[in-house]
């Protein structure tokens, strides 16, 4: 199947199955005239591609972690090599979540010290022009 098949049958924009094959996520063959032709795996891969994605698994970390892939959620086996790769990544999510946690807190920290002192006004932070500020 072509490219625009697959992105169809899958619900994937054509530009993002493109860049999984440039990850070496997804492998595709030439036809004669050039085009990208896909076999009825490729659904499956993609698939198991997007449920990976949405695990928070970076594409080099799904390019690991594919190949041991079986169905469409996927199923991983419990390999050490496999599970040690998830627990880093896992890891790396909760240090991104804590520090995300601190800029919501500093933030929300500023936002009610400049509620309790008030002040003048300023115009809004997109730079669209509202007219006079009122006093």
């Amino acid at each position: 199947m072509r490219i625009g098949e697959l992105s169809r049958r899958t619900g994937v924009h054509t530009h993002q199955l493109r860049y999984y094959g440039a990850q070496g996520l997804l492998e595709a063959d030439r036809g004669a005239n050039g085009y990208r032709e896909y076999d009825e795996n490729a659904v499956l891969r993609v698939r198991q591609i997007r449920h990976l994605l949405g695990a928070g698994l970076s594409s080099e970390d799904i390019a690991y972690v594919l190949p041991c892939a079986l169905g469409e959620a996927p199923e991983l086996p419990g390999c050490p090599e496999l599970l040690a790769a998830m627990r880093s990544r896992l890891q790396r999510l909760n240090d991104q979540m804590a520090t995300l946690a601190q800029s919501r807190d500093a933030l929300a920290a500023y936002i009610d010290a400049a509620e309790r002192t008030g002040g003048e006004s300023y115009p809004p932070f997109d730079g669209t022009d509202l007219g006079p500020v009122p006093a």
